[in-house]
Order: C-alpha cells, then sequence, then structure tokens
C-alpha cells in the first residue's frame, strides 16, 4: 500500500549529518530501528536506516530520522516518506510502535526493511524465522485478544460516552448488554496492549483491531 503526496513530502526536513548511534539493549521497546541496502546512483552499495525513539526527544516530539552510511540525511514526523535511490522508504508509526516500515521501487514493487537484529522487531523477526508454527501460533492469539477486547469492550465504552449529558440528550444513551467487573476489564486491556505490542513488532495493523478506530493519518 503505497502513499505519498505533497502534504508527507512538506514534512521532510534536512537531516543535521550526526551519526547514528549504536543500538542499545536497553532500547527494546522504546526505540525502532530498521535497515536496507540499495544501490547508489554511481553503483555503489549503501546501507540506508530508519531510527524512531518513540518517546521522542527532549521537547517528546516523535521523529523518524534517515540516515545513509550511519550518516544523518532527512527526518520527518509520521507518517514520512523519504526519497531514496529508485523508490521511497514509508513509515508510519502508531500508538503501540510502527505500522509501516517499507521501501516502495519506483516499479510498484515494494518490500519491508530489515529489522536491527538487537531491536525487539529484529528478535520477532528471528522466532518467525526458527520457529515459523509457535510464530503462527502467538499471532493467531494476538488477533483471538484483540477480537475479545472489541466484542467486550467497545459496548462499555459507548454507554459511558453516551451517559455524557450533551451526548445523551442529543443523541439519546446506549445500555450495554455487557457489565464486566473491573479487575476482568482492567485484565483485557492489559491483555490487547500486549496483543497490539506482538502485532506491532511484525508491523501488523488493522484499523479497528489496532487503535485506528481512534485516529488517523494526516
Amino acid at each position: 500500500m503505497a502513499f505519498g503526496g505533497k502534504k508527507r513530502a512538506k514534512r521532510v526536513k534536512p537531516g543535521d549529518g550526526h551519526a547514528l548511534q549504536r543500538y542499545r539493549w536497553w532500547q527494546p521497546f522504546s526505540r525502532s530501528l530498521f535497515h536496507l541496502r540499495l544501490l547508489g546512483p554511481d553503483g555503489t552499495p549503501e546501507t540506508w536506516s530508519v531510527d524512531i525513539r518513540h518517546g521522542g526527544d527532549d521537547n517528546g516530539e516523535v521523529y523518524v530520522q534517515l540516515y545513509r552510511d550511519g550518516v544523518n540525511q532527512a527526518r520527518s514526523k509520521s507518517p514520512a516518506a523519504f526519497a531514496v535511490p529508485g523508490g521511497t522508504i514509508e513509515v508510519v508509526t502508531s500508538g503501540y510502535g510502527l505500522r509501516r516500515c517499507h521501501y516502495v521501487a519506483d516499479d510498484g514493487s515494494e518490500r519491508q526493511l530489515t529489522p536491527e537484529p538487537a531491536s525487539a522487531e529484529g528478535f520477532r523477526a528471528r522466532l518467525h524465522r526458527r520457529f515459523p508454527t509457535l510464530s503462527r501460533g502467538l499471532g493467531a492469539i494476538s488477533v483471538i485478544v484483540l477480537v475479545i477486547g472489541v466484542v467486550l469492550g467497545v459496548p462499555q465504552i459507548l454507554e459511558t460516552v453516551t451517559s455524557i449529558p450533551p451526548i445523551a440528550e442529543n443523541f439519546g444513551t446506549f445500555v450495554s448488554p455487557i457489565h464486566l467487573p473491573a479487575w476482568l476489564n482492567i485484565t483485557i486491556l492489559v491483555a490487547t496492549l500486549v496483543a497490539s505490542t506482538e502485532r506491532a513488532l511484525r508491523l501488523r495493523y488493522n484499523w479497528l483491531l489496532d487503535g485506528g478506530l481512534f485516529g488517523e493519518d494526516e
């Protein structure tokens, strides 16, 4: 699914030439790092890297940073689209990590960038290569947990929202057929957070299951 547009192009700012920092062991859930090997205009191999600090910079802003051979070339807020030799690197973040980090060639073909081996995404990719059956099982469990979360959670959320006086006066109040104890709602919430994080490590995303119902791309 390629995307582009002038608005996303305007987000891209020139890099300052700083060096790509080495991935640290304590960063698996705070940083995503992906790499891509391409041939430059003169036929020389180049390594392009995408680095995202999910906690943001000193001002709390989350930027997608682009590097070529370890040197910062550009940055952009998400969704980001960087022009590179032969195509575009497209990156979209979510509340749980990444939704997309792909190279889209000029001919329309695309492939996902390779995660840094030390990252959480790299660990999940190795798990899939070494134990594909287990990996598929974990993926299926994540989907089941999220479906359960939607089925049980959305009616209760609608009841709470429609109980707000201005909404109730104009649209009426929805009465949920489901009422769960607080401890069970908390358990479901934690389970859905874990499931969505697992899917983000594989760059899997569904607008309903993974929180897109409450937000959209700009």
